[in-house]
């Protein structure tokens, strides 16, 4: 736990366990013959993460699908993994106490629901990549909420303020406000932080865990194209920053603001990038009223991806780069 709290005396009954993952990118590269399955059977071991752990909920930051449109096949085999490892008879020992028309647009939190029987809820803002489009403004992430199969929070309609109201959640003696802000561009949100039009709602009692969810660029790309951390409440205790893929998921102290800042990263590698090469990971974070641990979890089953630098001016005389179709060279050398 933060602080380095010993935790063998934490009662179990008043301990929340959480999963955090992001970025799974469902779908990606669905249809090539070696690497089509990658991102399915990462989700998977992430689920069954869950289950081995007996968590009480799993939390995503965003980018479940790499399209925003995804494929029936991609959308029919997420909810066949979400039916498998998120549904069961196993009672649910979460209170929620916030207003669910707050938390929800149209839905309720799927595990009270008396039709349908969750083991264990899954919580999830949307990312860039399926974020709502077309008509009526609709994410696959609606779908899954409406089919009960996840709780979809943080989607925004108004983007001329933004006014997060947490979802509240108990166990035993501790007690969470769950803040969540699905992808907004990052120039339309660094203006909104400028002009002070964000607003985090914080509960009216004391003794809450602040966790807020995001999914935005988090390293510098310039003016207005990303969001820096000093923008953020200092009253947070924990930030799960989804959108980059490399795996920072141990939290790290902002000095300024004293919250702690968890990036999951990938499941999957999308790009030729030197941060898709560092392993992946999901987490299993423990909350004992203001006290947290994060215990990092390797997922075995990613394909390996390594990145290397080579610089071709040590071989240029050995390739001959100075003659005939360097480019072609260069790729036989690769």
């Amino acid at each position: 736990m933060s602080a380095g709290t010993q935790s063998s005396a934490i009662d179990p009954d008043d301990t929340m366990k959480i999963l955090i993952a992001s970025d799974v990118h469902l779908g990606y590269n669905e249809k090539d013959v070696i690497r089509g399955e990658d991102s399915f059977i990462a989700f998977e071991e992430v689920l069954q993460h869950a289950l081995e752990n007996d968590v009480d909920a799993v939390i995503l930051g965003g980018d479940l699908f790499h399209i925003a449109n995804p494929s029936t096949n991609t959308l029919n085999r997420c909810t066949r993994l979400l039916k498998t490892y998120m549904l069961g008879d196993k009672p649910i020992k979460l209170e929620f106490l916030s207003d669910q028309n707050e938390n929800f647009l149209e839905s309720t939190v799927n595990y009270e629901d008396p039709n349908m029987n969750i083991a264990i809820p899954v919580f999830s803002i949307h990312g860039n990549h399926d974020d709502p489009s077309g008509f009526g403004r609709i994410s696959s992430l609606d779908l899954l909420s409406t089919n009960g199969y996840v709780n979809y929070f943080g989607k925004w309609t108004d983007l001329t303020k933004i006014n997060i109201s947490p979802i509240l959640l108990k166990k035993g003696e501790t007690k969470l406000a769950l803040y969540g802000l699905s992808y907004i561009s990052d120039a339309r949100l660094a203006r909104l932080f400028n002009e002070a039009k964000v607003f985090l709602e914080k509960p009216e009692d004391a003794g809450w865990f602040n966790i807020m969810v995001l999914h935005q660029n988090r390293a510098d790309r310039g003016p207005k194209n990303y969001l820096p951390e000093k923008s953020l409440p200092g009253f947070l205790d924990l930030v799960i920053w989804g959108h980059e893929h490399d795996c920072r998921i141990i939290p790290e102290e902002n000095p300024a603001k004293k919250f702690y800042v968890s990036q999951p990263g990938s499941t999957v590698a999308t790009s030729l990038a030197e941060g898709e090469s560092i392993d992946k990971c999901c987490g299993i974070l423990s909350i004992h009223k203001s006290l947290f641990r994060l215990d990092p979890i390797k997922l075995q089953t990613v394909r390996p991806f390594v990145f290397e630098t080579v610089n071709l001016e040590e071989f240029a005389d050995e390739l001959q780069l100075d003659e005939g179709d360097v480019q072609q060279k260069v790729q036989n050398f690769a």
